[in-house]
C-alpha cells in the first residue's frame, strides 16, 4: 500500500487549498481514512476522518472551514480547506487504517501567511 499527498503550497489568510491523497495496492471505499498535521514542535495531530461506516468528523479547530471527501473510481481522497488561517500552518499527512494495519503517506507542506 502506497499514499502520496499532494496539494500543499503557500497562500494567504483566508484563501482555500485542496489537498489530494492518492492511494495504491488498496482502496479508499472499504477502510478508515483521514487527515492528519503536524507544526513544527508539536505532535501530530488528526484534522478529519472517515470512519469504515463512511460517518466523517472533524476536529473542533477546522469544523466549518474544512471538508473531507473520497472519490471511489479516482481512488483519491481529498481535503478541501478553506478560510485558511496562520494557525493552519503544518506539514499534512493522509493516513489509511486497513484491519490492523496503519499507512502513511508522505506528508504535504501547507503555510498559510498573515
Amino acid at each position: 500500500v502506497q499514499l502520496q499527498a499532494s496539494g500543499g503550497g503557500l497562500v494567504q489568510a483566508g484563501g482555500s487549498l485542496r489537498l489530494s491523497c492518492a492511494a495504491s495496492g488498496t482502496t479508499f471505499g472499504l477502510n478508515a481514512v483521514g487527515w492528519y498535521r503536524q507544526a513544527p514542535g508539536s505532535q501530530r495531530e488528526v484534522v478529519a476522518r472517515i470512519s469504515s461506516d463512511r460517518t466523517a468528523n472533524y476536529a473542533d479547530a477546522v469544523k466549518g472551514r474544512f471538508t473531507i471527501s473520497r472519490d471511489i473510481k479516482k481512488n483519491t481522497l481529498y481535503l478541501q480547506m478553506n478560510s485558511l488561517k496562520p494557525e493552519d500552518t503544518a506539514t499534512y499527512y493522509c493516513n489509511l487504517v486497513k484491519k490492523t494495519q496503519e499507512y502513511w503517506g508522505q506528508g504535504t507542506q501547507v503555510t498559510v501567511s498573515s
